[in-house]
């Protein structure tokens, strides 16, 4: 069944209403309560914003990267073959999709999974694969991990199988393999999809500073998700990995007052004190990260300190995600990103989402600073 939504979360206003423009009282996201619809969930899986206009046209490989070309490649082609007719509705349409006669599934492997290190353009190629697959997009869906676990966690397991039963593509970005339970869970759910026919592409990343361990990552992957492994088609992508530079420098964070001035005067800001913040979001259910931040047109957090423990820790990280995904600028003050994480969480089973929120609430942070300015 594919649910198709034509209804808007609806995000109510305890306190101050949106800053509509320069000098107007900025809002903030611990006053905003967002209630979305359980189909919204779904219908809103497509790309991130950043990259709505990503085609394959658009992927430019390295001339010294041939496994980039021939990703592109080999991609355009299984993209083509998820039509089979079923794209187009009729006779097809209901032969794909009806459970029983499985065998009449288009041959060959039913998934496939980019692997390769950060910055090779993983993501921009499985974005590619969803806008070429010819479907419409409500029967195709694009997410993360974290989403998809956290859009299991608000539908429940067979509500979230029945819902994206129906699609042709299903899409996971940063298929993580740091929570057993997680893994487990999201190999019984994709086990399930494609009993019903349902394609499946992946990526994956590997912790910045282990080099090498991008070579063991496709292994890892077909280890994790046991029986589904024979469905999926492991294409390489090399290329120079940011890994070998580190970590990006945290900007210096802004005083109290430079932030609240920038979201006074920063259309769409919000302004929040970053420890109630952390409160606000062990209230929200992860999955409505996204319409807490809609329509944001920067987020101003002042006295950001290291957070208190590993729930409120991998919450944070859901939010980072949500508010990259969006390109939201974000202006600070307190202790700078990078400290965000003590030293025992960067050594431990999650680290590689800590790396990951790092580094990109650290790229927000630097478009954040041009809201500083006088």
């Amino acid at each position: 069944m594919t649910i198709v939504s034509t209804s808007h979360a609806h995000i109510s206003q305890t306190g101050a209403a949106p800053c509509d423009g320069p000098g107007a009282a900025p809002a903030a996201l611990t006053d905003r309560e967002p209630h979305v619809p359980a189909e919204q969930l779904v219908a809103e899986m497509v790309p991130p914003p950043r990259f709505d206009g990503v085609r394959f046209a658009t992927y430019l490989p390295d001339p010294k990267q041939p496994s980039q070309a021939e990703a592109v490649r080999v991609l355009g082609a299984f993209a083509e073959g998820l039509g089979g007719g079923a794209a187009h509705g009729g006779a097809g349409r209901r032969r794909w999709f009806r459970r029983e006669p499985r065998q009449q599934a288009p041959s060959g492997p039913r998934g496939v999974y980019l692997d390769g290190g950060y910055g090779v353009g993983k993501t921009h190629l499985l974005a590619s694969l969803w806008h070429a697959a010819p479907a419409a997009p409500e029967r195709k869906a694009f997410g993360t991990f974290v989403e998809l676990t956290n859009l299991v966690g608000a539908l429940g397991f067979q509500q979230t199988v029945r819902t994206l039963a129906g699609h042709q593509l299903l899409c996971i970005d940063e298929f993580e393999l740091d929570d057993p339970g997680d893994t487990v869970l999201v190999s019984s759910l994709l086990a399930k999809l494609v009993e019903n026919g349902v394609a499946l592409a992946a990526t994956s990343n590997t912790l910045p500073g282990k080099l090498g361990e991008g070579r063991f990552a496709a292994a890892d992957f077909l280890r994790e998700i046991q029986g589904l492994a024979a469905h999926f088609r492991t294409l390489r992508i090399d290329g120079e990995d940011y890994r070998h530079r580190g970590l990006p420098q945290a900007p210096e964070p802004a005083t109290d007052d430079e932030v609240a001035r920038a979201a006074r005067r920063t259309p769409g800001a919000t302004l929040d004190h970053f420890p109630d913040l952390l409160s606000h979001l062990s209230r929200v259910h992860p999955s409505r990260y996204g319409a807490l931040v809609r329509d944001v047109g920067a987020v101003c957090l002042t006295e950001v300190k290291p957070v208190p423990d590993q729930s409120t820790a991998l919450r944070l990280v859901v939010l980072a995600d949500r508010l990259y995904d969006r390109e939201i600028p974000v202006v600070t003050s307190g202790v700078p990103f990078d400290e965000l994480f003590s030293e025992e969480m960067l050594a431990g089973g999650y680290r590689k989402k800590y790396f990951r929120a790092i580094s990109r609430l650290t790229a927000l942070a630097r478009d954040g600073k041009a809201l500083t300015g006088d």
